[in-house]
Parts: C-alpha cells; structure tokens; sequence
C-alpha cells in the first residue's frame, strides 16, 4: 500500500513512541553513488565523479537486507544524482519485496516519465525533487541551465504515474527572500510535502561561503516559514524542516508536528534513529557528517550489524553529554537540545555542540541587543565533505 503524506498519516520515518530510547535505524539514508549531472554550488559532497570503490550490485543488494535486519523503515536513495546508477531499479524492488518504504531524492534533471513508470513498477514510494530558487538562481546554483524546469518535468512525470512527489529546497544567501514563490510554483506541481534545510559550510558551499545565511537572518526567515507552514496546511501540503531548522522558537509546534508525539526537537538522531551509507559503505550515523571525523567503518569489512551495536560506536550522540560548548552549554533547553544539529555545527568549527543558527539563541541574543555572525578564517579541504573552519563573532544588532 503506498504511503501518502497527509495530515493524518505520518511518513514512516518519523519516529514513535516506541522508538524513544532504543537505538533501531527506522530512516537509511544512502548515497548509491557521487556521480552527477549537475555542478551545485552548495553541494557538501562535492558531487560529479563516481566515487572510488562504490558498492557492486550484489553487496548493495545484500546491504538492503542487512538494513532490513537492523529495522529501517524508509530508505532515501541519494547521489550525486542516484538514477545515474544502472542497477538503482534492483535496489528500489528489493527494499520494496522486504517492506522497506524506498524514496528518491534527486536533482531531476533527465529523470524522464520512463524512469518515473519503471519506478513505479519497482516499488517506489515517492519522488523527492531539490529545487533551490526561482528559475534563474536555481539554474545558477545547479550549475545547468534549464535545471529548473527538469526539476518540475521529473515532478510532473512522477506524479503522473501515481508517485507521491515532495520537493527540497536548501535555504541560503540567494533564495531565502523568495520562499513563498518557490512555494507558489511548487504547490501547482502539486507537491505533497516540502522539507526545508539551512545550506551548510560544507563542500561547495564551503568554498562559496558567500552563500551561507547569517544566523541573525533567522529572525526574519523564521517568521516566513512559519506563515509558509500554516498556509500550506490549509492546502493539504506539509512543510518539514530539515534537523537545522527550529530549536525552541515560538513556531517549534508547526515544525515538530502534527506527526511528532512531543511536538519539539529532541536532539540529532544520527547514530541513534538514523544511518548514513555512502557509496563506497562507508558507514556514518549522519550521511552528510565530515568522513574524515565521522566514519564508524565499512561493511567490506566488518558487517553493518556489528558497527551499529558496537560497544563505542556512534559517540557523536551516544555520548553527547561530553560535547557542548558556548552558548549551548547553558542554555536552558541543553539537555534536551544536545546542541541542535551537529552537522551544522561541526562544519562551521570543526566540532560539534555549539550551534548560532538556533531560534532560542537568536532571540535571545536580540534582547540583550546583540547578534551573531560567522566569518570563515580557512578553506575547506577538497575531499568530499570536505570542511573548513569559521569563527563566530558576536557584535551589536
């Protein structure tokens, strides 16, 4: 039976009752390769080439009942540009014949309505198209022109086959006043949902760190999403915040819910309620976490069942207590918080637990009269996720 997204149906995804306090990867996120056929200018993975040593067909296939064994629910397929790779109908039937809920993320360029049926066919849930702009910034960040109207084409053809369809949308310097109206032309592709994320300084974006919003940009984005939200409800759309969006503002309900049972986040779930692949197997507990910090091992070597339930893995946020630092050390919200997300913290400084692009923080520095930017003092490596290194500066409003 294919899952809608709906006010009543919660995706697969999102975590339980019963998931609290156990440590089962209900959500896999896989990259099945880094090639791509787009050149972003925020991509974290620094995506084009395959990457060296990328899973076979028959240890990727067997890595999908591995994943079944640990309990993932929902799998999202990503690149680089995740179709490019030949056998990613295999994948998509065998996570399918397990009861795995499999999902694709993509750029949708190329994505054709033959693709969008052999999916179908396969046992894809739903299509999930990035979409970074109006037409000539998205095309700009996508690095190909006529990228913007593929990614509405690849939407059309999978909603035509009876796909659920989503979009994404990486919120940064060039498009962050332009939300409604990307949501304008999103809701006529008659999206079912649409997940929102900060763009991080990580990769690319590293590189063109002219693009990275600065946190005191949240007390007027912030206000905008939420609106953007309550709207799109009445239209039967649900907006989802990335786990970079939120932390303890008035508007934490809208985004916590209507699915979450406790209606505010909860800290990162990397390593605890989720899983990253990459293509190689490489395993992470975030997929977009710095390789280099991050890696818990490869299932070439020892099986992903063994690295999840080692005594010392994940300590990220196994052992968060350790990790807060700034700001989030004595924030009210800490323990509950754990520092926001990781991800985006650890790419700014090179190492978790202090977070300025939180809602709290900002609001709360405001009323002191104060703000907070980021300003980088060294470049980021040219591996893929490669960072490099910001430092925060605190100055008057």
């Amino acid at each position: 039976m294919e899952l809608k997204i709906s006010h009543h149906d919660a995706p697969v995804r999102v975590l339980r009752p019963s998931d609290r306090g156990g440590r089962t990867p209900v959500y896999a996120v896989w990259e099945l390769t880094l090639q791509c056929n787009l050149a972003c200018s925020h991509c974290g993975s620094r995506a084009g080439k395959k990457r060296t040593g990328e899973l076979s067909t028959s240890e990727a296939l067997a890595l999908v009942e591995d994943l079944r064994g640990l309990g993932v629910r929902e799998l999202a397929l990503i690149g680089g540009e995740a179709y490019l790779r030949g056998d990613w109908i295999e994948i998509v039937r065998r996570a399918r014949d397990l009861g795995i809920r499999p999902v694709l993320q993509s750029g949708g360029y190329g994505f054709t309505a033959t693709l969008a049926q052999r999916a179908k066919e396969a046992g894809l849930a739903a299509l999930g198209i990035s979409v970074d702009g109006l037409e000539p910034i998205h095309d700009d960040i996508r690095g190909v022109v006529g990228s913007y109207r593929a990614a509405f084409e690849a939407l059309n053809a999978a909603r035509e086959v009876g796909l659920t369809v989503t979009a994404n949308t990486q919120i940064h310097a060039k498009n962050w006043r332009s939300l409604p109206d990307i949501y304008t032309d999103l809701r006529k592709a008659q999206i079912a949902a649409w997940q929102l994320q900060l763009t991080v300084a990580m990769g690319n974006a590293a590189d063109n760190d002219d693009l990275l919003l600065q946190p005191f940009h949240l007390y007027e984005l912030f206000p905008v999403i939420a609106a953007l939200t309550d709207m799109a409800k009445t239209e039967n759309v649900q907006i989802y915040p990335g786990n970079n969006i939120g932390f303890f503002g008035p508007y934490e309900h809208l985004w916590r819910g209507p699915h979450r049972f406790d209606n505010h986040y909860k800290g990162c779930q990397a390593g605890i309620n989720t899983i990253g692949i990459e293509a190689d197997g490489t395993i992470k507990g975030c997929p977009s976490l710095a390789t280099s910090r991050y890696s818990e091992g490869n299932v070439r070597v020892v099986p992903i069942k063994e690295i999840w339930n080692g005594n010392l893995a994940f300590p990220l946020n196994r052992d968060w207590d350790l990790k807060l630092w700034g700001f989030c050390k004595t924030c009210y919200y800490a323990k509950v918080c754990r520092g926001g997300c990781n991800w985006t913290s650890d790419s700014l400084f090179g190492k978790p637990g202090n977070n300025p692009y939180c809602h709290h923080r900002v609001l709360s520095l405001k009323k002191l009269g104060k703000r907070e930017r980021v300003v980088k003092v060294s470049e980021a490596d040219k591996s893929s996720f490669g960072t490099g290194l910001f430092k925060l500066i605190e100055e008057s409003w």
